[in-house]
């Protein structure tokens, strides 16, 4: 029965009544606990459900560390996860995200913080968003240690929901990237090919896809084995395991993450104004996913290499003696590295 005056209930408001289930937030941190547990490392216990999370430099292994750290989201990308209700990988991305960015400045990510803001907490679909947080981390040797989440009736509405991620790593002092006194002109690019648009430009495609007439679950014309919402949800490439052992070996002079900017702007930000990345697009064949969006969309060229990777997901700096072992070592690592370059003065 409530209240004839002021119309709440006659035993008063609960927060429940506002929206907010703070039993459903207690059942999602009992759901992620072994996932946070399953991204241990040296260094980090893991453990969930403190007000903070501590890492050990030393027990990781660094002497005279610097810090770097990161923050990102995933964009409009997350609108195409809501509509199809697969939430599995935009985690997965979230991370990369992050730990790409400081791999290219040198670091190795250590440990890992994500902040999940929703209207109305699901704890299942919290869980499925968070295991992708936690596979993106033990992909990249990072531990998640901690995190937020925020069930906001009014702010967010229905079925949205918002990511953000942050991340800490350290490289030892003097062998931060990008390293301008070791690069000249005739160093060499090597690209390291993407998984697809990653996590930028989304805006753009859903705009083509709308212009296309066509709805998520349709074959995607680009590959119609899948779903077009599977084929564009397939999840930002994480490059730290194939990386970060040439940077320890001092073989990379600069890394450039090809996110927002695409290959135009991205890949000066870690050169000196005295050199110029040079991408020889003849090198590398744009993915079907491009040519469609190019095709469907009528979008030109120069504003594909501004909006879009196209192909190429991180782009190393190498001086042309140490190209060989370079390539050597990338293949020992699982990937493919193509030389798409080089440095020339500017």
């Amino acid at each position: 029965m409530a209240n004839k005056e002021t119309g709440a209930p006659a035993n008063g408001l609960t927060y429940a009544d506002s929206g907010v289930d703070i039993d459903a937030g207690d059942a999602l941190v009992d759901r992620i606990k072994p996932l946070a547990a399953s991204t241990r490392r040296p260094g980090a216990a893991a453990d969930l459900g403190g007000f903070g999370g501590a890492f050990d430099l030393k027990a990781a292994g660094y002497d005279d560390p610097i810090l770097i750290s990161g923050t990102d989201g995933v964009g409009t990308k997350l609108k195409l996860a809501i509509a199809t209700g697969k939430v599995d990988t935009v985690g997965i991305d979230l991370v990369a995200m992050c730990v790409n960015d400081i791999l290219a400045q040198g670091a190795e990510p250590l440990f890992f913080l994500d902040y999940l803001a929703t209207s109305k907490l699901d704890p299942e679909r919290g869980a499925d968003i968070v295991a992708g947080i936690a596979a993106g981390c033990r992909e990249s040797g990072c531990a998640l240690i901690g995190g937020e989440t925020a069930e906001m009736p009014g702010m967010y509405e229905g079925e949205d929901f918002d990511l953000a991620g942050f991340v800490v790593g350290a490289a030892e002092r003097g062998r931060l990237l990008p390293d301008h006194d070791r690069m000249s002109a005739g160093d060499v690019l090597i690209g390291l090919a993407s998984s697809g648009v990653h996590s930028n430009g989304y805006s753009l495609v859903r705009k083509v896809v709308e212009v296309a007439g066509l709805d998520w679950p349709d074959p995607a014309p680009f590959a119609p084995q899948q779903s077009l919402g599977d084929a564009l949800l397939a999840p930002t490439r994480l490059y730290v395991k194939a990386c970060l052992p040439l940077i320890k070996a001092g073989l990379v002079n600069g890394l450039a993450h090809i996110t927002g900017g695409g290959l135009v702007e991205n890949p000066p930000r870690m050169t000196p104004k005295s050199l110029n990345p040079v991408i020889d697009y003849g090198a590398f064949e744009l993915p079907p996913v491009f040519k469609w969006l190019a095709e469907t969309g009528g979008i030109a060229e120069s504003e594909m290499h501004r909006t879009f990777n196209c192909g190429i997901g991180m782009l190393l700096s190498v001086a042309r003696e140490d190209v060989d072992q370079a390539l050597s070592m990338l293949a020992e690592n699982g990937e493919t590295g193509i030389i798409v370059g080089e440095l020339q003065a500017a």
